[in-house]
């Protein structure tokens, strides 16, 4: 089911965009938002194509880029060359902690790192606006 806020946001930017708000791109928009995980275009496109066979691949990637640019997704391209797209809005930031074996993503919020970060901001005289921290690494399950 799609959450209210987040309709309410895409439904917006398509508007101001004059873009069509289509079945399909709600459909995308339900899915995207139902999917607990960094999901890449090709997992959403397997996912949305069991209720719209039709559903190209091109109308997938366009819809994650409005949710990209409208705030509600993020675009994550790791070191082996995958992108995947996470929940943004209504999320707290985070960091990430990524297996290079079986690509497993860790969401981590670390109160210390995010004091560091800011100081290091303050020490070198950057005015904050974003930042993204990936640590690869290799999990416990592949260790052993």
């Amino acid at each position: 089911m799609i959450r209210k806020n987040e309709e309410k946001i895409f439904e917006d930017y398509l508007a101001r965009e004059n873009l069509k708000h289509s079945e399909q791109r709600k459909e995308i928009l339900d899915v995207f938002l139902n999917t607990d995980k960094h999901i890449t275009a090709d997992e959403l496109y397997g996912i949305v194509r069991k209720k719209y066979p039709s559903i190209g691949y091109a109308t997938i990637y366009r819809t994650i880029r409005l949710l990209c640019e409208c705030g509600l997704c993020l675009e994550l391209k790791i070191d082996d060359g995958t992108t995947r797209y996470e929940h943004l809005y209504g999320h707290r930031h985070h960091d990430h902690l990524i297996c290079v074996k079986c690509n497993r993503f860790v969401e981590v919020v670390d109160p210390d790192i995010e004091r560091l970060q800011e100081k290091l901001f303050k020490r070198f005289g950057f005015a904050p606006q974003r930042h993204r921290m990936e640590l690869y690494g290799i999990c416990k399950k592949c260790k052993k």
